[in-house]
């Protein structure tokens, strides 16, 4: 049905498809995945039950490296980053500070900036691709079958109407609709229960870009919005109260006084909020034409700040794969490789934030020595300093591939230069395939919709065919052009 009550059929008798893909929910999330599928050609709509707005109390203050090599990768990166404010050093565990200068990546720092600068740029790259937006649009039901997805949604003004989909992605956050709809279980626990967040303006300016420390049971961050008002996120595990419990400013002060020594002279708070922490991961992220990303797939605790750079990667995952699926380059069963790496992404995730916070609130004799000798391994053990920076970052991740593959294949490749003068990551912005050869470039021919073609700036011998998402899909040293057209063949029909 649609919203005249006109039944619509296919050819073969199921209801006709009104658009490839419905999103379901305009976060970062939702927004990158509806804006990379718009900007590769397929007709996306995009579902929410907000009113249009970007709200300025977003929870998110943090982009990642490899968070900003996607940004990059969609030619967003330098933007945002003149909007934020850099962070070289990253401190854990009050003793432990942990230079980001070595990271390899362009982008060897944290960017401090708020959740809704980064979905004001999406949802214009989104408006641009031609997204269609439904706002206050909210979904009540959703059934599926083997052709397509029938979502019934509500509007704010009492309408109802059945939206149908060849592919549904639930981004629509913790208490996701679309999860419930497929009938998901949401498994996990609350961790931290309390959690106080308010928007203040202070007295006295913090010394460093980031405040954060643990003291007994006390917990305080504090970051800059860059408007004059400052986030602050702490809790008092001494006074565990329901969400419920009325919160003011003096509760704000005192916590933060207890973590942080002084409250800086907080005042004029615009908003105050009382939440609990849960660690939470769906058991799968694909049920036959549904998926889910970001929060509706995974929550965890805010330490490290891994949240919505979790979320981003999810969707650019996904974004390009079910491209290649609707316009017919690659089977269905491309789809499955998006349970396969993500979802060991998001339970590694939940382990290493976790981790963090349960050494950040140490209390008994065992745990504060777990903590000394975490600080010493990492202060003094370069190699493990560097998995632990590769997996908070990002940048570490690599997706499994098939035993006999090359050593590189499912890994993330470097924004390495090419001839020219260019770099990878300006020359994934189109939204295709990379194929970087030693050797002159060929004619991608019946391919160049979806195939770029580069050159080593160097003398690497090495072929390597990079996807959208920007890692590595098939690599050979020195390989023939017999070789290269089995590759692509393989991965782009």
């Amino acid at each position: 049905m649609n919203g005249t009550g006109t039944k619509r059929t296919g050819t073969n008798g199921t209801p006709a498809i009104d658009t490839p893909v419905i999103v379901v929910g305009s976060g970062p999330t939702g927004l990158l995945l509806a804006g990379d599928l718009a900007v590769a050609g397929v007709p996306v709509t995009l579902v929410e039950k907000r009113p249009h707005r970007i709200s300025n109390l977003s929870r998110a203050f943090v982009l990642h490296a490899r968070t900003l090599e996607q940004l990059d990768a969609r030619g967003l990166a330098d933007d945002l980053e003149a909007l934020g404010q850099r962070l070289d050093r990253l401190r854990l565990f009050g003793d432990l500070t942990i230079d980001l200068a070595g990271l390899p990546s362009r982008f060897r720092h944290l960017l401090v900036l708020p959740q809704y600068e980064v979905e004001k740029a999406l949802e214009r790259r989104a408006v641009a691709a031609g997204v269609d937006f439904r706002y206050e649009t909210e979904v009540t039901a959703l059934t599926q079958d083997a052709d397509g997805v029938t979502v019934r949604v509500g509007t704010s003004d009492g309408t109802a109407e059945s939206l149908r989909a060849a592919y549904v992605v639930g981004a629509d956050g913790m208490r996701s609709a679309v999860r419930d709809a497929i009938g998901l279980p949401f498994p996990g626990r609350s961790v931290i229960r309390s959690v106080v967040l308010a928007d203040v303006r202070l007295a006295e300016q913090p010394e460093t870009l980031l405040t954060v420390n643990t003291v007994g049971d006390a917990f305080a961050f504090l970051a800059p919005f860059g408007d004059g008002y400052h986030r602050l996120i702490a809790w008092n595990r001494a006074h565990d109260v329901p969400d419920s419990e009325p919160l003011d400013l003096d509760e704000i002060k005192e916590v933060t006084r207890l973590a942080l020594g002084r409250d800086f002279g907080m005042h004029d708070a615009r908003w105050m909020s009382r939440f609990h922490s849960d660690e939470r991961q769906a058991p799968a992220y694909r049920v036959g034409r549904v998926f889910l990303a970001g929060d509706a797939a995974h929550v965890h605790t805010p330490a490290g700040g891994q949240g919505m750079n979790t979320g981003l990667q999810d969707a650019a995952n996904l974004s390009w794969k079910l491209a290649q699926v609707i316009h017919g380059h690659a089977s269905p069963g491309l789809l499955d490789t998006y349970q396969s790496e993500r979802y060991p992404v998001g339970r590694a995730v939940l382990r290493s934030s976790g981790g963090i916070v349960r050494l950040a609130m140490a209390k008994r004799p065992w745990e504060l020595a777990l903590r000394a000798a975490l600080t010493t391994v990492l202060s003094r053990v370069a190699p493990a300093r560097r998995r632990m920076l590769g997996r908070l970052t990002g940048i570490g991740y690599k997706y499994a591939a098939p035993r006999t593959a090359h050593p590189l294949t499912g890994t993330r490749a470097p924004d390495v230069p090419l001839a020219g003068g260019g770099r990878l990551y300006e020359s994934l912005r189109t939204g295709h395939f990379v194929l970087i050869t030693p050797t002159p470039p060929l004619d991608p021919g019946p391919r160049k919709d979806r195939l770029t073609v580069e050159r080593w700036a160097s003398d690497r011998r090495t072929a390597v065919l990079v996807r959208p998402d920007g890692y590595v899909a098939w690599a050979a040293d020195e390989p023939d052009a017999t070789g290269v057209e089995s590759a692509l063949a393989e991965h782009l029909g």
